[in-house]
């Protein structure tokens, strides 16, 4: 599938972004946002995944401001996590939600799109998906194990399009501390729906990892596809 680069609002220079393409067009587009790994194997995976539901898939590189291309493996051992912990903390979130800004808008207008675009984003890019349906125009969001979200629930009252939350309950990175005050400050929330896997981990929907949880990938799988195909067409 091809890379793409896309210019950076702030006048700063191109990112690369990989693109999975549907067989049928016109179609919605699904800006997929990268786990702390970078746009690697599993990224891609995942865009080939929503490419074959019927939507056109868009991963920008949000490391590009610190290293361009960076494809890390989860599974091969404690550099790959040290370098991704440092990739994360040396990211302005700010400047990667302008990013996917410029992506949003980029997949809106691409060759064989419908102008209807949402985001869907894991751990680092689940909390990225949270800042999305809250700062951006995304006309739906999904939220896969998003780190940090419980930091982040005073700007809810600007999410205006549908955003739904995956949270594993065995997620180590988000205590029941954490997942009580999300679900308490999203309660009754008419745009922000929150589902609790029980008994999973944090990164239970990638395919082939270590706490790949086929059941509740299904379940919050097929929840992800019923809110794209109402929203995207």
């Amino acid at each position: 599938m091809p890379e793409i680069e896309i210019a950076a609002a702030d006048g700063s220079g191109k990112f690369g972004a990989y693109v999975a393409m549907p067989k049928a067009r016109p179609a919605g587009a699904v800006v997929m946002i990268q786990e702390i790994f970078g746009v690697n194997a599993a990224m891609r995976s995942l865009s080939d995944w929503v490419a074959e539901m019927g939507f056109i898939a868009i991963s920008p590189d949000l490391f590009w401001r610190q290293e361009k291309g960076v494809r890390l493996d989860p599974d091969a051992g404690q550099a790959e996590w040290d370098k991704a912990f440092a990739l994360m903390k040396g990211m302005d979130q700010d400047k990667a939600i302008d990013d996917l800004k410029s992506t949003i808008a980029h997949a809106r207008r691409m060759d064989g799109a419908n102008g209807k675009v949402a985001t869907m984003g894991f751990c680092l890019g689940g909390r990225l998906a949270f800042m999305a349906a809250a700062r951006t125009d995304a006309d739906a969001n999904v939220s896969y194990y998003g780190v940090g979200i419980e930091g982040l629930l005073g700007e809810a009252g600007a999410i205006k399009a549908p955003l739904i939350l995956h949270i594993a309950e065995k997620d180590k990175f988000v205590p029941p501390e954490a997942q009580a005050k999300i679900r308490d400050g999203l309660q009754g929330h008419a745009q922000v729906s929150v589902h609790v896997y029980p008994g999973v981990d944090h990164a239970f929907a990638r395919m082939g990892g270590h706490s790949w949880d086929a059941r509740a990938a299904a379940i919050a799988n097929g929840r992800t596809a019923e809110l794209l195909a109402k929203v995207l067409g």
